[in-house]
């Protein structure tokens, strides 16, 4: 079997060789053994070799002219570099141009095939068995444009403070299709399949209320029986090296193309940082979602704008539904993040129809992800559309790459069209730590403390006594056992679930365990 297509390069590799990581960037072409400095000419064979390579042109060597920094090159590289003449030499004579190869070079090949034929049969023998794992790949591989990625969640949890939640046992489920077509796309299709239901913690919600929602009930079935289904197909596009192109035909959210700005603690839904939804990123990104079109564009200095619009039914071609007559968001937003800068902020607007839903459902319908169910839907007595407007700020500060701070608010308005009634007022803001690497590499320790979204003025609808600020203070501790094994415990405490005064508070404990491939 012919070797020459391997190069000098591969056969280095398979002996153990390192590689520069600049895989970008052309190698130059070196054609002559004097030009590689960590090669002596010492002997014969090295002058011999010399001659060849520079008469038939068969090695390559660095841009920087050595094989791996000043060492003497090894009989096995030498070995190398003499393979690949006699591949060479075959490769002329295979091609009806046996004139060009001369009869005294043919016998100092084989003098030094001679020489160094146990390096030689080694080399082979190595080259041979590398050959037949690449062929066994080629055959098992899924796809030579797709690569699967997944995640597993198990989750113990338990809500204390109301006799109706029960100890439980989750689990949610997410397998990805990542597909490039030409290196600067991207293609995600991914399944996914769960039956973590959340707690009741303000009784008033028999599906689970948003202030207590944990990341991994975001992806289960409505059913919660651990249906499959597709829950995010999207494809990312760069167009240059400014602009940026995403389209999103099922689960697509805002945060999918805008940065929220909290690097350490979003883990877009996924089971590695925050127990809850909400500690992962500003509210404001969960103002609806579905299929649409999201764009960012670099301006230069660190400053990005993006924007994008999501229609939440945009597959239901009924009356009242659709790409735009169903409930819908559009999403504005201009971010500064330098790079090699701690800091980085960006302010963000959306505006939004919610029909018959959930605010900040992220593309759940009528369950939210994140905030109280007043704030979410109780003030839509009518079941009219919730026209909203939400102006929100975020931002995170490295203090070291141990210690990494968030913060975010956002102001909304919620008007039902109801007359004679108010449009709600809308505010949620938090803080949060994270401790990368803290205790083991690969750990993390983090807090969240905030307020989810409530609707301030609620009393003005209901009477006294459920407008209260309900306060989310949370603690979990991510322990990474390998590199595809973590366990986090942690807790979350809640105040006013509900924004109901005097709602006994809920303490929701968490022991979650999460697998990745």
């Amino acid at each position: 079997m012919k070797r020459s297509v391997l190069g000098l390069t591969a056969v280095l590799l398979a002996l153990g060789g390192v590689l520069p990581a600049q895989a970008e960037v052309e190698l130059e072409q070196v054609t002559a053994v004097s030009q590689l400095s960590d090669v002596k000419p010492t002997d014969w064979a090295f002058q011999s070799l010399q001659s060849l390579v520079e008469r038939y042109g068969c090695i390559a060597g660095y841009p920087d002219k050595t094989y791996r920094g000043n060492r003497a090159i090894t009989r096995y590289e030498f070995a190398a570099g003499l393979n690949a003449c006699v591949d060479r030499v075959n490769d002329l004579i295979s091609a009806s141009t046996a004139n060009s190869v001369k009869k005294e070079d043919l016998a100092v090949l084989r003098k030094l095939q001679e020489q160094f034929a146990a390096e030689l049969a080694t080399l082979r023998g190595r080259v041979d068995t590398l050959e037949t794992k690449v062929a066994t790949l080629e055959k098992q591989q899924f796809s030579t444009t797709t690569k699967l990625s997944g995640e597993v969640i198990f989750a113990l949890t338990q809500e204390f403070n109301r006799p109706g939640n029960q100890a439980a046992l989750q689990n949610r489920v997410r397998l990805s299709l990542n597909t490039s077509f030409t290196g600067k796309d991207l293609l995600v299709t991914r399944l996914a399949a769960g039956n973590a239901r959340p707690f009741d913690t303000a009784g008033l919600n028999a599906n689970g209320d948003g202030d207590a929602l944990q990341t991994f009930n975001i992806g289960a079935s409505s059913a919660y029986n651990n249906a499959v289904s597709v829950d995010w197909l999207a494809y990312y596009k760069s167009l240059n090296e400014k602009l940026k192109v995403y389209v999103a035909a099922v689960g697509g959210l805002h945060n999918d193309y805008a940065s929220t700005m909290n690097p350490a603690l979003d883990s877009g839904d996924g089971g590695s940082t925050t127990l809850s939804a909400f500690g992962q990123r500003n509210p404001i990104y969960n103002i609806g979602g579905g299929a649409g079109l999201g764009l960012s564009y670099e301006l230069g200095g660190g400053f990005q704008v993006s924007g994008g619009y999501l229609a939440g039914q945009a597959n239901s071609p009924v009356a009242g539904r659709g790409l735009f007559n169903g409930g819908n968001s559009f999403l504005a937003q201009i971010s500064y993040a330098p790079e090699k800068s701690p800091f980085q902020v960006a302010l963000t607007y959306v505006n939004a129809y919610q029909k018959s839903g959930a605010i900040f459902d992220q593309n759940r319908g009528i369950l939210a992800a994140v905030g109280t169910t007043i704030a979410n839907n109780a003030l839509n007595v009518g079941n009219g559309t919730a026209k909203v407007n939400a102006y929100g700020l975020s931002g995170s500060y490295q203090i070291s790459p141990k210690l990494v701070l968030n913060a975010f608010g956002t102001y909304a308005t919620a008007d039902f069209g109801i007359p004679g009634s108010e449009a709600a007022t809308i505010f949620t803001y938090g803080l949060g730590v994270a401790l990368p690497d803290f205790g083991k590499r690969g750990n993390l320790l983090g807090f969240v403390l905030g307020a989810e979204p409530y609707a301030s003025n609620a009393n003005l609808t209901f009477g006294p006594g459920i407008n209260s600020v309900p306060i989310h203070v949370e603690g979990f501790y991510r322990y990474q056992v390998t590199d595809r094994l973590s366990i986090t415990p942690g807790v979350i405490w809640l105040t006013n679930p509900g924004q109901i005064d005097g709602n006994k508070s809920a303490v929701i404990g968490t022991v979650r365990t999460t697998f990745t491939f």
